[in-house]
């Protein structure tokens, strides 16, 4: 359900989505600069507004954050954007792959380009690639962190310890770039 606050002199336009499997409320701010406050069933829509105006600072300097990243982004992620960069997109994840993929040598079925909301990429069990088209309007760090992250799945297909090291092999800052895109709610995994 869409709704609109205004916060310190400013409308924000966020979706109110309420889960029965969330335990909590929680607001969430996506790269696209979209503002999503998910509520469990048992908490009355009334103290959302509330809990965004406590959080109005934290809001506010998500959405400018995210403002300041190369290329446009788009408030909803549409058809349009995804278009537009869904081939140099797939051209950065191509050159990237092959690049990182000289010091592990995995093998891949394919690489996919999608417009997804809540993942910044994916790794199948058959050995498919996915990465969401923002990849290529993020910082090269953080872009380089995700498609090694994926990358590795096709090494160990979840996050144990051996998983972390294979990563750390190639950005072994990993754990600050990680830090960053949780702070900065830029991480969907």
């Amino acid at each position: 359900m869409k709704k609109s606050i205004k916060l310190h002199q400013k409308n924000i336009d966020y979706t109110l989505k309420v889960s029965k499997r969330a335990k909590r409320m929680r607001v969430a701010i996506y790269c696209d600069g979209s503002c999503v406050v998910t509520i469990p069933r048992t908490i009355p829509q009334t103290i959302v507004e509330k809990f965004l105006i406590k959080k109005s600072k934290w809001v506010l300097d998500k959405i400018e954050y995210f403002s300041n990243f190369k290329g446009t982004y788009s408030k909803t992620g549409n058809k349009r954007d995804y278009l537009r960069y869904k081939d140099e997109a797939l051209n950065l994840a191509e050159k990237r792959i092959k690049h990182f993929n000289q010091f592990y040598g995995y093998k891949w079925n394919k690489i996919t380009i999608k417009n997804q909301k809540t993942r910044w990429g994916s790794c199948s069990k058959k050995g498919n690639l996915n990465f969401n088209y923002k990849i290529v309007l993020l910082p090269e760090s953080m872009t380089d962190y995700i498609i090694v992250h994926e990358l590795c799945h096709l090494g160990e297909f979840n996050h144990s310890r051996k998983f972390w090291n294979l990563v750390a092999k190639i950005i072994p800052n990993y754990l600050e770039i990680r830090y960053e895109l949780k702070k900065d709610k830029v991480n969907f995994y």
